[in-house]
Order: structure tokens, then C-alpha cells, then sequence
């Protein structure tokens, strides 16, 4: 069976990245692309590395069939998503990569997002796509918010963790580097190349990511309790790639053994060796997550670290994993390609 799938927001990043990984998934057919500013283009022209694919024009969405459509996923900003979902026919299946309906609490979405929600039955609906934590609900849904990539790093290196009582809740630090293609294809100044390459810096800093709004959902529903982590993240003179440092206070050994029992049969998250921590290098253009675990000359302290694609497994690629479980295709399928190394 072949299932007929549109993009909205195909002309950014993650639009293109979905097109990429559907290109080869064998049960997928692109059949609408839906944009903004670039409608009328040819994909071709927007983006040249896809023009040996047969794709459709981008149109505006009005001219889209949704009746035709399996799976819709958006990859638009926040606040446009909302604002395009609710008008989407009520049967639909929707993949949302935006940050829209990732909080369950609507006064939670008005205070990182600094609007109120304007779908708040649909946010009602929606489920959390952290695909390896909720694949039950993810696979009967009708509409999955994706994680924002940040988010999802910092949770593959501290749930297993938090699930497992082996570490302090409130002695967590989270230090993040994020290739700059997390911030979108917008132009903007601080993004310009003269002004980002051969340099790093943080940003949002003293706790006003809002990525953080997620981390205080998750973990606090985890642990049954609030827990708040120190959290920053930094901008590298990268195209794609986050990097994760945790510090944490427990026992390396039972850390480890944690990530190990919890991830042990997971696809995509792949647990290093005992002292071996990794790189952005090594898991690009890739839907894998490397976890590495290694002990602290402090005794009592342990410092984890993760490494995913921002792109892949941190947005389309983690989308692709959702529609494979709400269209009851194998999670995996089209989305085991290797990293790209160098």
C-alpha cells in the first residue's frame, strides 16, 4: 500500500530533510508540497541537491486536496502551525514539527511562547513525539507534536536517568551546543557568516529557552515531582549537529547500567562502551543518537553526553519514525541510512 503524504513548510530545512528521507521510503509518495513565499517554485530551484527527484511544485495550501492526503506533516513556525491545523480536515493524520502543541498546559505554551493558544481543543488531542517513550500513543493518534531538538537530546540523555532514581533531581546541569541550522532558514544577522563562523556563543541564557517549558514537563511527569534542570545552550559554527553534556550526581556504574537496560533493544540509540563518549561526526544525516557515559574525578558524579542530527533524529527524521507508527509501516523503515562521515 502506498500512502499519499504532503508537506507544509517545504521550502525550511526540515521540509527538506522530510523530502530527503521520504525520497527513499518505499511506501511513501510525495504528492503535495505546500509553501509560503516560494509557491509556484519548482523544488529544483529552492533546493538544487533535490532536482533528481520527481517532486511536485510548491503550491500555497489553499490549492492542496486534503482529502487525498494520508498523513500531512508541518513544518512551519510556531503559531502559523496552529493556525494552519485547525483548518485541516477533521480525519486528517498530522506529523507537527513545530513547537504548537508539544505542551499539554496552555498557560505553559503562553508563557514560553508569548501567545495564547488558538487551538486549545487540538492541543487537548495532540501526543507527545518522543517516539521511544510513547510509541503506544503515537501509533493511535491522530495528531503528533513533534519535540524540538534541543528537547529531545537532553531527554535521551537524562530520562532513562530520572526513570530509574539513580541520579539527583536537583543537582542537573545541561550544557548544549547546537549546529546553526537549528535556528531555521530565515534570514537573520548573528547568523551571517562573517558574524558565526570562528566563533561560539551562548544564548538564552539564566533558564529562558524555550525548550525548558519541555524539559519541565517531561521530567516533572516522570519523576512524579518537579524537577528543574540548569540549562544552556550554545550556537557552533556548524551546519548540522547537537552536542549534550550532562552533569549528574550518582553512580557512573548504575548510570550506565541505566541507559543500557533502557535502550537495549532501541533501534536508534546506540549506548557506547563504558568511559567512550561521542561526536556530532558520527551520527550525521542519521536518525541515530550516540550516548556516552563516563565517571567524574569527584567521586559520586557522573558526566553523560549525546550526540544526534538537529535535522534528522532531532526533527524530520524523528517525525518520519511518528507517521511510519500512525500509518502501521515498520518504525525503521526508511530511516536506517548510515551517518555521513566525514
Amino acid at each position: 500500500m502506498t500512502h499519499k503524504i504532503a508537506i507544509l513548510g517545504a521550502s525550511g530545512y526540515t521540509g527538506a530533510e522530510l523530502i530527503r528521507l521520504l525520497a527513499g521510503h518505499p511506501a511513501y509518495e510525495i504528492v503535495a508540497l505546500g509553501a509560503y513565499s516560494k509557491a509556484g517554485q519548482r523544488m529544483a530551484d529552492v533546493f538544487p541537491h533535490l532536482r533528481h527527484l520527481d517532486l511536485p511544485a510548491l503550491v500555497s495550501f489553499d490549492q492542496i486536496d486534503f482529502g487525498a492526503i494520508d498523513l500531512c506533516f508541518c513544518a512551519l513556525p510556531h503559531k502559523t502551525s496552529q493556525e494552519v491545523i485547525r483548518e485541516l480536515p477533521a480525519g486528517l493524520k498530522i506529523v507537527d514539527l513545530s513547537a504548537d502543541f508539544r505542551l499539554r498546559d496552555p498557560q505553559a505554551y503562553e508563557t514560553w511562547y508569548g501567545n495564547p493558544h488558538m487551538a486549545r481543543e487540538m492541543q487537548r488531542e495532540a501526543v507527545y513525539g518522543l517516539t521511544e517513550f510513547y510509541r503506544a500513543e503515537i501509533a493511535k493518534a491522530r495528531l503528533v507534536a513533534g519535540t524540538g531538538c534541543n528537547a529531545a537530546t537532553g531527554q535521551f540523555a537524562l530520562r532513562p536517568l530520572i526513570s530509574a532514581g539513580v541520579i539527583d533531581l536537583d543537582d542537573i546541569i545541561l550544557d548544549l551546543k547546537c549546529g546553526v541550522s537549528g535556528a531555521g532558514r530565515s534570514l537573520k544577522e548573528n547568523l551571517l557568516h562573517a558574524e558565526l563562523s570562528e566563533g561560539t556563543n551562548a544564548y538564552a541564557v539564566g533558564g529562558t529557552h524555550r525548550h525548558l517549558g519541555e524539559f519541565d514537563q517531561e521530567f516533572s511527569k516522570l519523576a512524579g515531582r518537579d524537577v528543574k534542570v540548569q540549562f544552556t545552550p550554545h550556537l557552533i559554527p556548524a551546519n548540522r549537529g547537537i552536542l549534550a553534556t550532562a552533569y549528574v550526581k550518582g553512580d557512573p556504574q548504575k548510570i550506565y547500567n541505566a541507559f543500557s537496560e533502557a535502550y537495549q533493544s532501541e533501534p536508534f540509540l546506540q549506548v557506547l562502551p563504558f568511559g567512550e563518549t561521542p561526536s556530532t561526526h558520527h551520527v550525521r544525516g542519521s536518525n541515530f543518537c550516540h550516548i556516552g557515559v563516563t565517571g567524574e574525578r569527584l567521586t559520586g558524579r557522573a558526566i553523560v553526553v549525546a550526540a544526534l542530527d538537529n535535522l534528522t533524529k532531532g526533527s524530520s527524521g524523528q517525525a518520519l519514525q511518528n507517521a511510519n507508527l500512525m500509518l502501521g509501516e515498520e518504525e525503521t523503515s526508511g530511516l536506517m541510512g548510515v551517518p555521513v562521515f566525514p
